[in-house]
C-alpha cells in the first residue's frame, strides 16, 4: 500500500494555494530516495500572481518605520526559536543531513542573522545633509529598491533562505523566493511562519523548477534580481536581468584554495580542514576542497588527510556519529562520481571515492592527491566530499596555482609565519581569506566572491546595503 505524500503549496499574499494549472512534481527525501511530497510546479500564473502581491504590499511596508520593521525581524527570529523542531526536521527531510548538526549549526545562526538584520533596519541612513553650492542644499537617501526576486539553493535551503529575505525585508523590500525544487519543505514552513507576522504580500513563496526562476527573473515587476546557484544558473539570470537592467546579485560556485605551509600544525590543520572539507557532504561553495601543501610535508600530510577522511562517518540523519548525509539528488551523486571515474592515471585515490549503501545518495569521504593544475577536479567545482591534494615548493608557487581556477570566493592560509599570512591575504584573488582556519562564518561580516562566484555581498552591513538604492536630494534655501 503506498503512502500518501504530503502537499506542500505556494505562499502568495497571504494564503497557501496549489499552482493554478495544478501541475506538481514529487520531492525526494535524499536520505532514502523515496518521494516524501509533492510541490507547485508553478507557472507564469503563479509568478504573475506572486509579483502582484509583492508590489501591491511594497508601498505600506517601505513606508513602515526602521522600527516597526525591526520588530517584525526580531519576532520572526523568537519565533524560528519557538519553531525550531519543525524546521530542523523540515529541513532533514529536505536533504537528508545529520539532526544533530543540523539543529546545531544551522538554527543559532540563523536566528543570530536574523536578529542582525533586524538591527541594520535600523541603520538605513545617507550622508549627513551640506551645501556644495552656494544656496543649495544636499540630502542622500537610501531607499529600499522595491520587489526582489530571490531563488535559493538546495545546499542549504533553510539557511540561504534567511540570507535572502532577511536583508531584503530589513531595507523595506518585498520578496518572491523560489526555493530550489529538491528542498521546498522547509522554505514553505518559514512561509507559515513569516506569513503570521507580516503584512500579506510582503513575503511570497513561489515552488517550481528553472522555468519558474526564469519566469521570475523575467517579470517586469521586480527591480532586483538575487540568486545563490551554480555559475551557468547565475550567467542565465544576467542575461535575462540585462533585457530590462534590473539589479542582480549572484553568489555562485567556489573552489577555495587550502594552502599549507611547512611550519603548520599538522595534525590541527589536517582535523579542520577535513572537517571543512567534508561538511554537509562538501556542498558548500566555501567548502575547503583543494588543498595546495608544502612539498617538504607532502606526504606526511596527505597520509594524515587519508586517515581522517576514513574515520569520517556519512549515513542516515538520526545517526549521531555521522559528520555528514548524503548527496542532494541522484543527478549530484552522478556528477560526483564522474570526477573520480574520470581522473587522470597519474591521480591517486588515497581513500573513498565510492558510493556508500544502496539507499539514498550517499557517497564516501573522499582524498585524491598526485594532481595537476590543468586536471578537471582542480579547475572545476565537484560539490561534493571530496578533497584534493596538490603539492607546492614555494610561495610564489602557491599563490600562482591557488589563484589559477575560473572561482573566487573563498580561501585559507595556514602558517605560523605573521607576514606570510599577511601576503598571502593580500595576493589570494578571494572575497574571504581565513587564516589557520576554514569555513566561520559571522554575521557582521560580508560573504562574496570575485570572478565566476559572481559579484555583490550577503551578511554584514554590505550585504544590506545590497538592497538599497541611493537617491540625490537638492533643495533651494531660498524657498
Amino acid at each position: 500500500m503506498s503512502t500518501e505524500l504530503r502537499r506542500l503549496r505556494n505562499y502568495i499574499d497571504g494564503e497557501f494555494r496549489d499552482a493554478a494549472d495544478g501541475r506538481t512534481t514529487e520531492v525526494v527525501n535524499p536520505a532514502t530516495g523515496e518521494a516524501y511530497a509533492t510541490a507547485p510546479l508553478s507557472g507564469q500564473a503563479d509568478v504573475d500572481a506572486a509579483m502582484a502581491a509583492a508590489a501591491a504590499a511594497f508601498p505600506a511596508w517601505r513606508d513602515k518605520t526602521p522600527a516597526e520593521r525591526q520588530k517584525a525581524l526580531l519576532k520572526i527570529a523568537d519565533a524560528f526559536e519557538e519553531r525550531a523542531e519543525e524546521l530542523i526536521a523540515a529541513e532533514v527531510e529536505n536533504t537528508g543531513k545529520p539532526i544533530g548538526l543540523t539543529r546545531s549549526e544551522e538554527i543559532p545562526p540563523m536566528v543570530d542573522q536574523i536578529r542582525f538584520f533586524a538591527g541594520a533596519a535600523r541603520m538605513l541612513e545617507g550622508r549627513s545633509a551640506g551645501e556644495y553650492m552656494e544656496g543649495m542644499t544636499s540630502i542622500v537617501r537610501r531607499e529600499p529598491v522595491g520587489v526582489c526576486a530571490q531563488v535559493a539553493p538546495w545546499n542549504y535551503p533553510m539557511m540561504m533562505a534567511v540570507w535572502k529575505f532577511a536583508p531584503a525585508l530589513a531595507a523595506g523590500n518585498t520578496v518572491v523566493l523560489k526555493p530550489s525544487d529538491t528542498t521546498p519543505a522547509s522554505t514553505v514552513l518559514i512561509a507559515d511562519i513569516l506569513g503570521g507576522i507580516l503584512p500579506k504580500g510582503v513575503f511570497n513563496v513561489v515552488c517550481g523548477d528553472r522555468d519558474t526562476g526564469r519566469a521570475m527573473v523575467e517579470h517586469p515587476t521586480p527591480a532586483m534580481a538575487s540568486i545563490t546557484g551554480s555559475v551557468r544558473a547565475g550567467i542565465s539570470v544576467a542575461e535575462s536581468a540585462s533585457k530590462d537592467v534590473k539589479r542582480v546579485h549572484l553568489e555562485l560556485g567556489g573552489k577555495a584554495p587550502v594552502v599549507v605551509f611547512e611550519d603548520t600544525d599538522i595534525t590541527k590543520a589536517v582535523e579542520d580542514i577535513s572537517v571543512a572539507g567534508f561538511f554537509n557532504a562538501g556542498q558548500d561553495c566555501t567548502a575547503a576542497t583543494r588543498v595546495l601543501v608544502q612539498d617538504s610535508i607532502h606526504d606526511e600530510f596527505v597520509a594524515a588527510l587519508a586517515k581522517a577522511a576514513s574515520e569520517t562517518k556519512t549515513g542516515q540523519p538520526d545517526d549521531e556519529d555521522v559528520l555528514y548525509g548524503p548527496l542532494n539528488n541522484p543527478n549530484q551523486l552522478k556528477q560526483v562520481a564522474g570526477f573520480i571515474e574520470r581522473l587522470p592515471a597519474h591521480a591517486k585515490v588515497e581513500a573513498g571515492g565510492q558510493q556508500v549503501g544502496d539507499k539514498g545518495y550517499f557517497y564516501a569521504p573522499t582524498v585524491v592527491s598526485g594532481l595537476k593544475q590543468d586536471d578537471e577536479i582542480i579547475q572545476n567545482e565537484v560539490f561534493g566530499p571530496v578533497i584534493t591534494v596538490q603539492s607546492f615548493s614555494d610561495e610564489a608557487q602557491a599563490i600562482e596555482w591557488a589563484n589559477g581556477v575560473d572561482y573566487a570566493l573563498a580561501s585559507s592560509v595556514w602558517t605560523k609565519d605573521h607576514g606570510r599570512a599577511m601576503r598571502l591575504s593580500r595576493s589570494l584573488d578571494f572575497g574571504c581569506v581565513w587564516i589557520n582556519t576554514h569555513i566561520p562564518l559571522v554575521a557582521e561580516m560580508p560573504h562574496g566572491g570575485f570572478k565566476k562566484s559572481g559579484y555583490g555581498k550577503d551578511l554584514s552591513g554590505y550585504g544590506f546595503e545590497d538592497y538599497t538604492r541611493i537617491k540625490h536630494v537638492m533643495t533651494s534655501l531660498d524657498g
